[in-house]
């Protein structure tokens, strides 16, 4: 189960660790409030320094894992899967990793979460939106169409646009998530609103897209709503340039009788809430 200190490209090793170490306290059976092994102990199973066990240990902490009492030790706080949500990153199918020790795979994966998560909040958005939720959509829309005047980076205003689409739902668990998934892929939109992103273009395609969507809600078509939602992640896999082939039948079929069969069973919901 050890992990080699001395692996220069990949994901860092403390994530390796944390993800070992969060593996192991599953196939223990460890309940919550279980004591986890001293440090000396840990770095003997995985192979690898103390400092490393301390980092992997934070970040199980973050996750809602792991707990620390002072003088104490760590402790279970949840059982895998239980605890805090978050994307995985630095798996085994690590082809093509950025300078980050994230791949273009382990991208493209959080792009089809994005893609699950956003085309349904996008169509349901234009069933049940009201005028205020359109106001915050638009108040978005207008700070990225400064920003592409002035050349200005707005991706927080990118991401303040699909959390308000998500809370357009009525559904504040989709809220809640839109917004953790923000956090998460943020750094995703950096290119495209940098300065490469604003002369390349990019900017400006990303923002023609979400008008799209903002248009297609704003006329309660939940159809067009999901079709614009999944343009958009299309066009941002392409402005990221990840392989475009696993989207081929998604964005082929945006518009077709799934979209449809799909609209109407959701309109078909709506009456009866």
């Amino acid at each position: 189960m050890g992990a080699s200190e001395g692996s220069g490209r990949g994901p860092r090793l403390s994530v390796v660790v944390a993800g070992q170490l969060e593996t192991w306290i599953s196939e223990q059976g460890l309940k919550a409030g279980a004591l986890l092994p001293t440090e000396r102990v840990l770095c003997e199973r995985f192979g690898v320094s103390r400092a490393v066990i301390r980092e992997a240990i934070s970040r199980l902490k973050a996750d809602g894992c792991v707990m620390t009492r002072q003088g104490s030790g760590a402790y279970v706080a949840a059982r895998p899967g239980q605890g805090t949500f978050r994307l995985l990153r630095g798996g085994a199918n690590g082809e093509g990793e950025t300078d980050s020790g994230v791949s273009d795979r382990e991208i493209s994966d959080i792009f089809e979460l994005r893609y699950l998560v956003e085309a349904g909040a996008a169509e349901l958005a234009a069933l049940r939106r009201s005028p205020q939720e359109l106001e915050r959509m638009r108040a978005a829309l207008e700070r990225m169409a400064a920003a592409l005047e002035t050349g200005a980076d707005a991706h927080t205003d990118d991401d303040a646009f699909h959390v308000a689409v998500a809370a357009a739902t009525h559904n504040p668990q989709i809220e809640r998530f839109q917004a953790f998934m923000g956090q998460q892929f943020s750094d995703s939109r950096a290119p495209t609103w940098n300065e490469a992103g604003h002369r390349a273009g990019l900017a400006r395609d990303s923002q023609a897209e979400h008008v799209r969507i903002f248009e297609a809600i704003a006329a309660g078509d939940g159809a067009a709503a999901r079709a614009a939602a999944t343009e958009h992640l299309a066009g941002a896999v392409r402005r990221l340039g990840l392989d475009e082939r696993r989207w081929g039948e998604v964005v082929a079929t945006k518009g077709g009788g799934a979209a449809d069969a799909r609209h109407e069973e959701l309109h078909r919901l709506e009456e009866g809430r």
